[in-house]
């Protein structure tokens, strides 16, 4: 599902060379779910980021689905992004002039999907994860927790096979973690979508299948 090989990410700073990820091998499998460990500045977001297509490796493979990233332009990365991978950040990113339903039905304007089935599917979405009877309300008149869980229902509105989570319960109480974090877990199992997700909390590796432990941009445990 997931294969890097050898992968490097240098940032350069001026005359400095900042070394983010130092020859990064790691395989995913379909339907797995995998916790990446590690203290801030250990390369987790970075490694989260390449195989998300969201930035290039320096030196080495991201291969998703069978398909060397390396050799795909612009259009057919943007085209990997749009329909098979779903993203949850810390950051909600909701637009704060859009509705609920109006956030979840965002990617599938892109996709070009017509204005009813999508706003067919942003309501089942919402529905799914416990906000059918708030899709009209904007982000400012949700919680942090509705917020995260519209963001959830946005990241699926595409169907995505993969599903990108970095420090999803970040910004919220333990309460609303468990209700995030449960959302998730369901889709993994119930679903089959592979979840990747970027943590520095520890309570967090209880739902993952298996952690791989990250420092310094090299994977020591996996």
């Amino acid at each position: 599902m997931i294969e890097l090989i050898d992968v490097y990410k240098v940032y350069r700073v001026g005359t400095h060379e900042i070394i983010a990820l130092r020859g990064v091998n790691l395989t995913i499998d379909r339907g797995e779910f995998v916790a990446i460990m590690g203290p801030s500045g250990s390369g987790k977001s970075t490694l989260l980021y390449l195989i998300g297509c969201l930035d290039k490796p320096t030196k080495g493979k991201v291969i998703i689905e069978g398909q060397d990233t390396s050799q795909l332009n612009e259009k057919q990365l943007t085209e990997l992004r749009r329909d098979k991978i779903g993203f949850i950040f810390q950051q909600y990113y909701l637009i704060p002039t859009l509705t609920a339903l109006e956030n979840v039905e965002l990617p599938m304007v892109f996709k070009g999907v017509s204005r009813a089935r999508r706003e067919e599917k942003a309501r089942k979405l919402l529905e799914m994860v416990g906000l059918g009877d708030k899709i009209n309300r904007k982000p400012r008149e949700l919680s942090g927790g509705e917020q995260q869980r519209v963001a959830i229902a946005r990241a699926l509105a595409n169907d995505p096979s993969i599903l990108l989570c970095d420090e999803p319960t970040g910004n919220l109480d333990t309460k609303s973690g468990k209700v995030v974090m449960d959302i998730i877990k369901s889709l993994n199992v119930e679903r089959g979508v592979t979840v990747v997700l970027v943590t520095h909390d520890p309570s967090l590796k209880v739902y993952a299948d298996r952690v791989v432990n990250i420092r310094d941009g090299v994977i020591y445990a996996n």
